[in-house]
C-alpha cells in the first residue's frame, strides 16, 4: 500500500511535466486528481503532499469521504463532475466548491434557491454534450448559449464549459469545439481532458483537466 500511495505522488508530477513539456498553457492548467471509488488512505498521500483540487461523481460517495477532512482542510477544492440530480443539490453545495455538469434550466434555478438558503457562491461549468448522447449528460450545442444567459440572469457564477468527447471519436475537434463556444461566451475557463487525452486537452487550452486513473491507478469495478 505504501508504494502505492507513494506512486500516486510520482504519478502526479509526472503528469506535471508532461504538461510542461508539450504545452505552453501548463501555468493556467489545475490538474483536478479524480478520486472516485478511491478511499481517504489512498488520496491522502497527495493531500499531504499538498495538492489541493480532487473530484468526485457520486454527491454521496464524496459526501461520506470528503466532509470531515474538508472541515480540517480549507484548502481542498471538492469538484462535483458527475451528473447532479436535484434531490442532491443541497448536499451537493454544502460540500463542493465546483459542479461541472450544470445542463439544465430547472438545475440552475434549484443551484440559485439553495445559493440563497445556504448564503453560499458556488462556481460552475455548463456541460456540453455535442453528439446529445443519451448515457451523458450535458446540454446541446444549440442550447448552450440561452443556458448561459439564464443562469447569468438569476445570479449563477457560471465560469466556464465542460465536455466528454464520445470515445469513439478523435477527442481533439470536441475541445477545439468548445474553446470556440467558451470564447464566443466570454468565459475563461475550460474543463476538459481526462488520463486519455489530457495534452490534447492542453494544447486546446484547458485549464482545469480530470486526471484519475494516471494519478490513482485502475479502478477495480464494483458489482
Amino acid at each position: 500500500m505504501e508504494s502505492l500511495l507513494h506512486k500516486s505522488i510520482i504519478n502526479l508530477n509526472l503528469i506535471k511535466n508532461n504538461l510542461k513539456i508539450n504545452t505552453l498553457n501548463s501555468g493556467n492548467i489545475k490538474i483536478i486528481a479524480v478520486s472516485k471509488t478511491f478511499s481517504l488512505p489512498e488520496i491522502q498521500p497527495l493531500i499531504d503532499h499538498g495538492h489541493t483540487h480532487f473530484g468526485e461523481n457520486k454527491v454521496q460517495e464524496a459526501f461520506e469521504k470528503w466532509s470531515t477532512i474538508k472541515k480540517n482542510n480549507k484548502s481542498i477544492k471538492l469538484h462535483l463532475l458527475g451528473r447532479l440530480q436535484s434531490n442532491k443539490v443541497k448536499t451537493a453545495l454544502n460540500l463542493f466548491d465546483y459542479i461541472h455538469s450544470l445542463d439544465s434550466e430547472k438545475l440552475a434555478k434549484k443551484i440559485a434557491n439553495e445559493e440563497l438558503n445556504q448564503s453560499k457562491k458556488i462556481k460552475l461549468f455548463i456541460q456540453v454534450n455535442f453528439d446529445n448522447e443519451e448515457q451523458k449528460s450535458g446540454v446541446s450545442e444549440d442550447r448552450l448559449q440561452d443556458l448561459y444567459r439564464y443562469s447569468l440572469n438569476i445570479g449563477l457564477d457560471v465560469i466556464g464549459t465542460m465536455c466528454i468527447p464520445p470515445v469513439s471519436q478523435n477527442p481533439e475537434k470536441y475541445f477545439k469545439r468548445l474553446k470556440i463556444l467558451n470564447d464566443s461566451l466570454g468565459l475563461k475557463e475550460l474543463s476538459m481532458g481526462m488520463s486519455s487525452d489530457y495534452l490534447i486537452a492542453a494544447e486546446s487550452e484547458a485549464t482545469f483537466i480530470r486526471v484519475g486513473s494516471s494519478i490513482f491507478g485502475e479502478r477495480i469495478k464494483k458489482f
